[in-house]
This record gives C-alpha cells, sequence and structure tokens, in this order.
C-alpha cells in the first residue's frame, strides 16, 4: 500500500470554505479588522478640511477595498487564520487578559465612539491601542503600602476636614483634599535620559519629584488607598490621573463642592473639566497642571484609559 501525497490543489481545496460561505466570511472579517484599523489611522492622520469628512470617508472605503483584497489572496488558508484566532482568544479568556468578553466590549466602545459627537466634555475613550506599560504602572501603584496610605490619611486630616453637611460625600472631599496636598508639594522632574522610568507611588512620596506617570501613578494610588476609584489616561506622550464621580448627580455635587466650598479662589470664573465613558461614568481630571479637581485639560486627545 503506497502512501499519497496530496497535492498543492488538493490542499487548497481542502483549506478554503465552500462558496457562498467564503465570501460571507471575508466580508464580516474585512468589517471587524477595518473599523478598529480606521480608528486607529483616524487617531493618527492628520485631517484634512474637506467637505462632509470626505478624507475619512475615502480613508474608509480604501481600507475596505485593500483588506477585501488580501482576504481574497489569502482564502485558501482562512480556515486556519480562524482557528488560530479563536484558539488565542480562548487562551485569552482562560489564562490572559484579552478574550471574547474585552473583544466584545472593545467594539462596543469602538462603535459607540463613533455614534457620539467626541466634545472634550463628552468624550468616550476608546480602547484603540495597548496602554505603554500597562503592567509597570499596575505594580506602581502600590496604594497597600503602609507609606501610601498614612500619606493619604495625612492629606484627609490636614485639608478639608471641617467641612459640615457633607457628610455622604465625605470620600468625594478626602480625595480632593489628597489633590491639594499632591498639587502644593509637586515638582516636576524629567526621567533619565533615554529612559522612560515609572516610580512606585512610595518611592514618589520621599521626595514629591518625577515626569507625569510618576505623579499619575500617586495621586491613583493614594485616590484608591481611600476607597476611591482612579484610572489614568494615556494621550500619546503624556498621562494623567482622573477619578470616578459618578452620575449626574454627583457631578453637581462635586461642581458646587469645587466652585463654592473647596477651591474658591482657584476655580473662580473657570470650568469643570471631565469625561463621560461608555457606560455614563463621569471622570474628574486631576492633572497636576490643574490648580483645582476638574482643571483644563493638558491634552484632549485619549488613546487609552487605565482604571485601577
Amino acid at each position: 500500500m503506497t502512501l499519497k501525497i496530496p497535492t498543492i490543489a488538493e490542499i487548497k481545496e481542502k483549506l478554503s470554505l465552500p462558496k457562498p460561505w467564503d465570501t460571507v466570511v471575508i466580508f464580516l472579517l474585512n468589517i471587524l479588522i477595518a473599523i478598529p484599523t480606521f480608528l486607529i489611522l483616524h487617531q493618527n492622520l492628520i485631517e484634512l478640511d474637506w467637505i462632509y469628512n470626505l478624507d475619512r470617508i475615502l480613508l474608509f472605503i480604501l481600507l475596505l477595498v485593500v483588506i477585501q483584497l488580501i482576504l481574497r489572496m489569502l482564502k485558501t488558508i482562512i480556515i486556519i487564520c480562524i482557528a488560530l484566532y479563536l484558539v488565542a482568544l480562548i487562551y485569552g479568556t482562560l489564562f490572559g487578559n484579552y478574550g471574547f468578553y474585552r473583544v466584545f466590549e472593545d467594539y462596543r466602545y469602538m462603535i459607540y465612539a463613533m455614534s457620539e459627537d467626541p466634545y472634550p466634555q463628552d468624550l468616550i475613550v476608546a480602547k484603540l491601542l495597548p496602554f505603554p506599560n500597562k503592567s509597570k504602572i499596575i505594580k506602581s501603584v502600590d496604594f497597600t503600602n503602609p507609606k501610601v496610605r498614612n500619606f493619604a490619611l495625612y492629606a484627609t486630616t490636614k485639608h478639608f476636614r471641617d467641612v459640615k453637611g457633607f457628610n455622604q460625600n465625605r470620600k468625594m472631599i478626602q480625595c480632593f483634599a489628597v489633590f491639594k496636598e499632591i498639587k502644593n508639594n509637586w515638582n516636576y522632574v524629567n526621567d533619565p535620559k533615554g529612559r522612560e522610568y515609572i516610580a512606585y507611588a512610595s518611592e514618589s512620596l520621599q521626595h514629591f519629584s518625577g515626569d507625569c506617570d510618576d505623579h499619575a501613578v500617586l495621586m491613583a494610588a493614594c485616590i484608591k488607598a481611600i476607597g476611591g476609584t482612579p484610572r489614568i489616561i494615556h494621550t500619546g506622550g503624556h498621562l494623567y490621573p482622573e477619578m470616578l464621580i459618578g452620575n449626574n448627580s454627583d457631578l453637581e455635587t462635586a461642581i458646587y463642592l469645587i466652585k463654592e466650598v473647596l477651591f474658591v479662589n482657584e476655580s473662580k470664573d473657570k470650568d469643570i473639566h471631565y469625561h463621560i465613558d461608555e457606560r455614563g461614568n463621569i471622570w474628574l481630571n486631576l492633572d497636576y497642571t490643574a490648580k483645582y479637581p476638574g482643571g483644563p485639560f493638558m491634552k484632549e486627545e485619549i488613546l487609552g484609559a487605565l482604571t485601577l
């Protein structure tokens, strides 16, 4: 009995999808690939001042055509590509951080973002790109370190301790106290030349010095140490912290506290700056350049958000 070696044509036929399913699968893959690719290009390419945003419409059409051609060239191994993709997602779901649920969430965020007007006060955060130094930042936010916890407690006793009538907003006021203490002491210092250095929050407490990512890490760790919910925003070349405020009613309370009680002089005749995420949660800007919680953004463009 001789072993028959399949020809290239036979292998190609076995790995090909039957018609018309090949066209359907290729079209669906085209859409799934084109949407995030378009949004990444939209974020990073200069927008031309064309009527009706024709430059972006043509860009999306060009992407669809190019991806369609590439997928049709690869359709003989499309089954293998899909299988590898599913295996990667299954592994991510069971053992990693990126699985089926994250894919669903990311596409939902992107579609939601495309349906909204991205005004600065209304910006929807689209998770398009990997968050830079994510694992280092998470490790650096050492909010359980006694030094971080004790500093946060010290800030809450030093500032706004005697504010009356807002017991239900105690945590918000204490987070604002942390902001004030760090703001009053922070000294901006660049990283070592040619190196991205991310200091632990407990390390930054020694001299209250560092660059924007060190400030963001320290602010996030101290807020988390007293029960608040922080996140760090990545804008490309800049990181800054935000704190979760809640819903519109909570925002009204925060604005009143900032402008009428806690930061009256700093916020006089100034706007309060915040972002609304895809779930309707409101996040207040705490950048080191802001003189009060909700101060002006240093950079409005958002490339990623890391909730801690």
